[in-house]
């Protein structure tokens, strides 16, 4: 993504590059809790012997990976948006409630990160543990899901301040680059180069 703010472009890139480690440790993350239940549930069955606290294990997982997930996905513009009227209106329109979409949507993180703030700083005052055989202090799995929706917090940030450089510099293509809802070409161009990468590693 190109831009006229040199600073902006350079800290988009990386900040791409961040949002892409997390959503693979998000991901690595959730395949181990799916494997430590599949091998709990096999354990179980056939000797009768059981891991203990996989559904524990796996809530925290899933919690987690999905706070530091949220920034790639926005990022990306994978998010779903409902595009009936937004696809007829002219692109400077189109633009300006991309902006305010993205406004709205930081101020829902925002209030999220800020109640999530809360849970975080109770348990640890109360020094909250998880009321399972595991005796987990709450405080761990809840900083690491609170640290995700500050990652979030600063990827938004940044996502809303390049926008509105390019809303008011009349950089309308640059908006609609990383607030707009993804055209169907783009999907496509997308899918293309993920076939292409599949059939080199077949090949390699």
């Amino acid at each position: 993504m190109t831009g006229p703010n040199p600073l902006l472009t350079s800290l988009f890139g990386y900040a791409e590059k961040m949002t892409r480690i997390a959503v693979l440790a998000s991901g690595t993350l959730t395949i181990a809790s799916v494997l430590l239940i599949t091998v709990d549930v096999l354990l179980r069955k056939f000797i009768g012997w059981t891991v203990g606290g996989s559904d524990e294990l796996s809530g925290y997982a899933f919690a987690i990976s999905t706070t530091w997930s949220l920034a790639y996905a926005t990022l990306q513009r994978a998010n779903v948006r409902v595009d009936v009227i937004y696809q007829y209106l002219p692109v400077r329109i189109s633009a300006v409630l991309d902006w305010l979409s993205l406004v709205c949507l930081g101020v829902f993180i925002g209030f999220v990160t800020y109640y999530g703030y809360g849970v975080v700083a109770e348990s640890i005052s109360n020094n909250s543990q998880a009321n399972t055989p595991l005796g987990t202090p709450l405080a761990i799995p809840q900083g690491l899901w609170f640290a995700g929706l500050v990652f979030m917090c600063f990827i938004l940030a940044l996502m809303l301040i390049r926008a509105s450089v390019a809303l008011v510099t009349g950089d309308i293509e640059t908006v609609k680059a990383i607030t707009g809802v993804r055209s169907t070409k783009e999907e496509a161009e997308e899918e293309a180069a993920a076939g292409e990468r599949l059939i080199e590693g077949e090949r390699t």
